[in-house]
């Protein structure tokens, strides 16, 4: 009954200072928003950078030229030239771990027919390649083993190639198109897949037999990457370390030399990236935070005058019997009231942010639980934290100099 009491009297002087209450919420209700918005942003990211990862192909290990960048002092290895058809040729024979393998060459160029042409960049492959990224053919076939060797003049094409050299929707299967001037027959038209989370789109793209791009297009003997297909997300990490065991012993490198060649699962880009975001996003909460600190200083010092201003009250409801206990628990219930109100408007505000980042600015969010349970958490201790001072100070005030205070 008492805290029921203690309670409606908090209640009435929140009502009574309506204005001077929300602008005391503001810091809170701000803080609180810029949190959950916050939280949700790093977690539609980390969960959006997952899915178009794994999109590429869960199971996917690329062994590029030169060593790890990522290292210290190590430079960057798209330029060098370490990777060899007797690379590749070696993997596929003594990698158990692999279901599927590819050569990569890759360079760019313009798409032309007729008058409509378009740049783009068309990557040499085989017909592993379609198994590795996880995607299909619209319409047409893919090439085979035989064109490979042959190094046939075909091409599978993007959509968005053919929204651009194909723009009366005319099928493009079977038609000739030129890249770089070399003719090219279209036999195949890849599935739609759009952009991926960092901006790329996946259908700007031209494959064609590696052998082709090798010799007609790029006049080179090395290759820029390989890309293989482990037998199970499980079996990537072990297919990695064989992989790498493999490419050493072929490149006859010693025990203290380091690797001329980076290999990495998808993964490891995923955890890659997730740590980053996830960087990113615990900096921007502490940033978000500042406005809680702002908001709980706010709260005592509104405290602070509400104090002052009832001192008489004070001093009154002392004289008349009542315990510094209750005085402190009603200036505490008031400061948690405040605070408490503060985070819900500011846990539907950010609810209301998220919606709108989604819907007008196309971000990626997912608002987890955590962050509104955190939220409500650090509200009540804010008002605890905040509020105990300045109540304990009225606690203690001197009923008879209360009284006299004007």
């Amino acid at each position: 009954m008492r805290l029921l009491n203690l309670l409606k009297i908090a209640f009435k002087a929140i009502v009574l200072n309506k204005m001077r209450t929300l602008l005391t919420m503001l810091g809170i209700i701000i803080g609180v928003a810029s949190v959950i918005a916050m939280l949700a942003i790093g977690e539609g990211s980390k969960e959006s950078i997952r899915e178009t990862i794994s999109s590429m192909g869960s199971n996917m290990i690329t062994i590029r030229p030169g060593a790890d960048d990522r290292g210290p002092a190590r430079g960057s290895g798209g330029n060098v030239q370490t990777l060899t058809l007797q690379d590749y040729e070696v993997i596929k024979a003594k990698s158990e771990l692999l279901s599927y393998i590819t050569p990569v060459v890759n360079g760019g160029g313009q798409v032309i027919n007729g008058s409509n042409n378009w740049p783009s960049t068309i990557y040499g492959v085989n017909p592993d390649y379609l198994n590795i990224k996880v995607v299909g053919l619209q319409s047409g076939s893919m090439f085979t083993d035989a064109e490979v060797s042959s190094a046939s003049k075909v091409v599978i094409i993007g959509q968005t190639v053919v929204d651009n050299v194909f723009p009366d929707g005319q099928d493009p299967v079977g038609q000739m198109v030129r890249f770089n001037n070399i003719p090219f027959k279209v036999i195949g038209v890849l599935e739609e897949k759009g952009e991926n989370t960092f901006g790329q789109d996946q259908d700007d793209v031209v494959i064609a037999p590696y052998t082709t791009v090798q010799k007609r297009i790029l006049a080179i003997d090395y290759l820029n990457q390989i890309m293989a297909s482990a037998i199970s997300e499980d079996d990537a990490p072990e297919a990695v370390t064989q992989v790498t065991e493999i490419l050493r012993s072929q490149h006859k490198l010693l025990d203290n030399v380091d690797d001329d060649f980076h290999v990495r699962s998808m993964e490891e880009l995923i955890s890659t990236f997730s740590s980053t975001s996830e960087m990113l996003t615990i900096l921007l909460v502490a940033v978000a935070s500042i406005s809680l600190l702002i908001g709980g200083i706010g709260i005592m010092n509104i405290m602070y005058v509400s104090v002052k201003e009832r001192t008489k009250e004070i001093g009154l409801r002392m004289a008349v019997g009542g315990k510094g206990s209750d005085i402190l628990m009603q200036f505490l219930i008031e400061a948690i009231l405040i605070s408490i109100t503060g985070g819900v408007l500011g846990v539907i505000l950010g609810l209301g942010s998220t919606v709108f980042i989604e819907k007008f600015l196309h971000w990626p969010t997912n608002v987890a639980l955590y962050s509104i349970i955190i939220s409500f958490a650090v509200c009540a201790v804010t008002g605890i934290f905040f509020g105990w001072y300045p109540a304990k100070k009225a606690s203690a005030l001197d009923p008879i100099t209360a009284l006299r205070y004007e």
